[in-house]
């Protein structure tokens, strides 16, 4: 008996010659609307599905394969006498072999469509053909994906397909199909924690190792909702490595939280201090010009300046110890200037809007440096971790503050408002416990990663000391060389006891900002009375594991 194929995809990649084959071998060759006449043009013969079915298209393509002469032809077992008693009686053929791909709704979700034009981008028929010939893969070679063609010709060619490829093709089918379903289900469903939580992911690349170089790992993205890291462009340097992966994603969020000129982005919870403090909310922002410094997923440095050259000394200066192998974002246009600066460094990654081309001229005599151009501010409103056994999903922390509470007999003065905003978008991408000591919009110390938050408080204090007496020596770009203590403190949770008010005190910070809600929120505030410290509570907490 003649074996049969159908072939109805919506990419023509490698078709043609997956089709030329099969004709030449003696298949029939079945096929639907577009890929029919694709195959007629290149001058393979094609049996109309509709010959097949004895019924002609309908509701404007929407039934082509929905036919029993499809489905029983596809699911029939080869081996199973009632089977192919029923096939022959109702004078059905086997389809050997059944080749598809699926509409675009992956990308049709994502370009703008009204709701009834990306609905008609559901594939019915594609999925209901793939999904009987997975089950029957014992008997029905099922392909869904160009790279496989060669493969399967080279097994038609030797006389057998082996069951293992076939078993793994059925596998891939069911892989597609649930991320296809997982794609509709999100766009139809519009619910952040629906009864199943399906995501529709597809595998970027292979990664060397996870974590450590013992374990495996990979990297996927979201295919309805691609986000910054899809948008991302390697320009130079060695592939990405799972720490790089979720340094840059950390380093991205982080210098986006301040805004990002190229992408409109306005800096994170500028709503909240509209709302709140409408008078400083263009300090807030500050300048545009933000950079960040990132190691071990957690930042080392954190400034605003009036240029990129000053928003990265202030960054370099915070730490320049653990900047060593880390990663620098900014989120303007990086010059060549700058360019030079970071090549006395060594850095895993640079990420950015976009580069002057004197600045990639640098970045080339560093091959192993990673150059990475990203034109879009982060766009995920969920997160997830991995439990085991389990998954954890929550909200996005883009709330900057919900109260501006002055709960000390002491105002903060008005100059020092603009540190104190600063202060707490820098703190909220800290490892916590997290305290973060801020002069002239920059983090002149950060503790972070500690087990109670009086250690955090004193790391970032010492820092701070010995940053601003290193600064009254020699000059850093953007921090005042007047020798003064950096006169603000932010916190990304309430202080449970006054010791972090009163070490605060004694290097002299002028003013604090912390969430508050601690039953010992008195004691703190008695501390910063009797220290004449300023005090504001914002109710919102930054907890960051």
């Amino acid at each position: 008996m003649k074996k049969r194929a159908l072939l109805s995809v919506f990419y023509k990649d490698g078709i043609a010659e997956l089709a030329a084959y099969l004709n030449g071998a003696g298949w029939e060759i079945v096929s639907t609307g577009g890929t029919a006449k694709y195959l007629q043009e290149n001058t393979i013969p094609v049996t109309d599905v509709s010959a097949i079915t004895g019924f002609p298209e309908c509701l404007d393509g929407r039934v082509k394969t929905l036919h029993p002469a499809i489905h029983a032809g596809i699911l029939a077992r080869r081996d199973t006498a009632s089977h192919m008693g029923t096939l022959a009686a109702q004078g059905f053929s086997t389809i050997d072999l059944v080749c598809v791909n699926l509409y675009p709704f992956f990308e049709k979700a994502e370009a703008g469509l009204s709701l009834e034009e990306t609905v008609e981008f559901i594939d019915i028929g594609g999925p209901a053909m793939l999904r009987s010939a997975a089950k029957n893969f014992r008997d029905v070679i099922v392909l869904t994906d160009a790279a496989d063609y060669a493969e399967t010709i080279r097994g038609l060619r030797a006389g057998s397909v082996s069951a293992e490829f076939r078993k793994r093709l059925a596998g891939k089918v069911f892989n597609l199909t649930s991320a296809y379903d997982a794609a509709i289900s999100r766009y139809l469903l519009e619910e952040d924690y629906p009864a199943y939580w399906s995501r529709s992911l597809k595998k970027a690349q292979g990664l060397r190792y996870g974590e450590n170089s013992h374990q495996s790992a990979a990297f996927y993205i979201n295919t309805g909702r691609p986000g910054a890291l899809g948008a991302m462009e390697q320009l130079q340097g060695k592939e990405l490595s799972y720490n790089n992966i979720r340094d840059l994603d950390l380093a991205w969020k982080a210098v986006c939280a301040f805004g990002l000129p190229a992408d409109n982005t306005p800096p994170q919870g500028e709503e909240d201090v509209a709302r709140l403090l409408p008078e400083y909310t263009v300090a807030a922002s500050g300048t545009p010009v933000c950079c960040v410094a990132v190691k071990h997923n957690t930042p080392c440095g954190i400034s605003l300046g009036r240029d990129l050259g000053e928003a990265y000394a202030k960054t370099f200066a915070c730490d320049p110890v653990s900047i060593f192998g880390g990663i620098l974002a900014s989120n303007v246009r990086i010059d060549t200037a700058t360019a030079e600066k970071l090549g006395e460094l060594f850095l895993e990654i640079v990420v950015a809007p976009d580069f002057e081309e004197g600045a990639l001229e640098l970045f080339r005599q560093k091959k192993n440096l990673r150059v990475m151009r990203a034109p879009r501010a982060p766009r995920e409103h969920q997160e997830c971790v991995s439990v085991d056994g389990g998954l954890l999903v929550q909200s996005a922390n883009r709330k900057l503050l919900e109260k501006w509470d002055v709960v000390t007999k002491a105002a903060p003065d008005s100059a020092d408002i603009p540190d104190m905003l600063f202060g707490m978008r820098a703190v909220s991408y800290v490892k916590s416990n997290a305290i973060v000591v801020v002069k002239d919009r920059a983090a002149v110390g950060i503790g972070g990663g500690e087990t109670n938050r009086i250690w955090a408080a004193e790391l970032a204090l010492n820092r701070s000391a010995r940053l601003i007496a290193a600064a009254a020596e020699k000059a850093v770009p953007g921090i005042t060389p007047d020798g003064a203590p950096a006169r603000v403190l932010a916190s990304d949770a309430f202080f449970p006891f006054p010791d972090v008010a009163e070490a605060a005190a004694c290097a002299g910070v002028k003013t604090i900002i912390q969430v508050g809600g601690s039953n010992n929120d008195n004691l703190s505030i008695e501390a910063c009375d009797r220290l004449g410290l300023a005090m504001v509570f914002t109710g919102t907490r930054h907890f960051k594991h």
